[in-house]
């Protein structure tokens, strides 16, 4: 019988194997931006992510980049004061605001994004192209399965 005591471990439970990996991946990443020569935290990187896909919402950015809006207008008027982002006013609605990239941001962005590929390749050294489709399978899997949206 397999009593606690007597359980074979690695070391890693899921949990604390998914942080790992997380903080291993951000520090590669983080790696990667400050030798190509930019200054990104985490959320800042998430942001112009979500942007490069098209305008968004204030609100929409902050759960995307899991911030409160408050915290999220501060890391936009940071991205702002760089030149990266544009706030518009929604035509529809005047208290609303669309966040845009600027040209500047767009070309932030690429590079950046180059960073990203390059710290995935990096993760995935050594894996096939199934092995890889398999592992974000099961990782979309654990993710739905604990999703709260489903209880």
């Amino acid at each position: 019988m397999n009593t606690p005591a007597t359980v074979t471990c690695s070391g890693s439970t899921l949990g604390l194997l998914f942080r790992q990996v997380r903080d291993a991946m951000w520090a590669r990443m983080e790696h990667e931006l400050a030798a190509a020569g930019h200054e990104l935290t985490f959320s800042q990187y998430i942001t112009l992510k979500m942007l490069a896909n098209g305008p968004a919402g204030v609100t929409d950015l902050a759960r995307f980049a899991e911030l409160n809006p408050g915290a999220m207008t501060r890391l936009l008027d940071k991205l702002e004061a760089r030149g990266f982002v544009t706030r518009v006013a929604d035509p529809a609605d005047r208290r609303a605001l669309h966040i845009h990239l600027t040209q500047t941001g767009l070309a932030m962005w690429q590079d950046v994004n180059q960073c990203g590929q390059r710290v995935r390749e990096c993760a995935m050294t050594g894996i096939s192209e199934t092995e890889r489709e398999q592992l974000m399978r099961l990782l979309e899997q654990v993710r739905d399965n604990l999703s709260l949206s489903d209880s």
